[in-house]
């Protein structure tokens, strides 16, 4: 069972129709002993990086996340939600982060020649050879940001080329993030849900 966190920051109802279009089960919750016993996590977000962490917090979730993460769950976030798997984010000041990969999320510069926010279609650009960038590579997916992460280059499996480059899918072990929205990219978006669903079962696989 896929559990898609639900804090009020996300784009969870699209989300959640995305999965059942691909019979994958999964249910909303933000029931911390339901998401510790989830077979995969899903973290959606919308909206502002501090706003969302405070959110989690007044939920009781920051803990509940990174002991999911601790413990070898496969993890997505998506959008605001893959930023707040990073230490710090920078947007309307300097806020915590769940801190589950190395790295910072700050502003998409505004004298790039390009219009902020990073909204639309853009295409990525596989970095490393894995199994959730290998559908993405060269195809383009639904964007809607102002800020992006600064990570290491092996936590960066995919990227887009906006001025700047964008890491546009990141992960470290079996935390996962996608900056663009899958749910919203049509087939290409459903296969990243198809291949985060393989990763839960080759999971669950190794620990049997």
């Amino acid at each position: 069972m896929i559990v898609i966190i639900d804090y009020d920051t996300g784009n969870t109802r699209n989300l959640k129709k995305a999965l059942d279009y691909l019979h994958i089960e999964n249910t909303l919750s933000a029931d911390p002993a339901v998401i510790q016993q989830a077979d995969g996590v899903v973290l959606p977000g919308v909206g502002a990086f501090g706003k969302a962490m405070d959110a989690l917090r007044e939920r009781r979730l920051v803990t509940v996340i990174q002991q999911v993460a601790a413990q070898g769950t496969p993890m997505l976030g998506i959008c605001l939600g893959m930023q707040l798997l990073f230490e710090r984010g920078f947007e309307f000041g300097e806020n915590t982060g769940l801190g589950l990969i190395p790295g910072n999320v700050v502003a998409i510069p505004d004298n790039l020649g390009v219009k902020v926010p990073h909204m639309g279609w853009d295409l990525n650009t596989m970095t490393q050879d894995d199994p959730i960038a290998a559908g993405f590579n060269q195809e383009s997916t639904y964007f809607v940001h102002s800020f992006y992460a600064k990570t290491a280059p092996e936590n960066i499996l995919a990227t887009c080329d906006y001025g700047v480059t964008l890491p546009s899918i990141v992960r470290r072990d079996n935390v996962i993030g996608m900056q663009f929205h899958p749910e919203k990219s049509g087939q290409i978006g459903l296969n990243g849900l198809r291949a985060f669903k393989e990763v839960i079962d080759n999971a669950n696989y190794s620990s049997n």
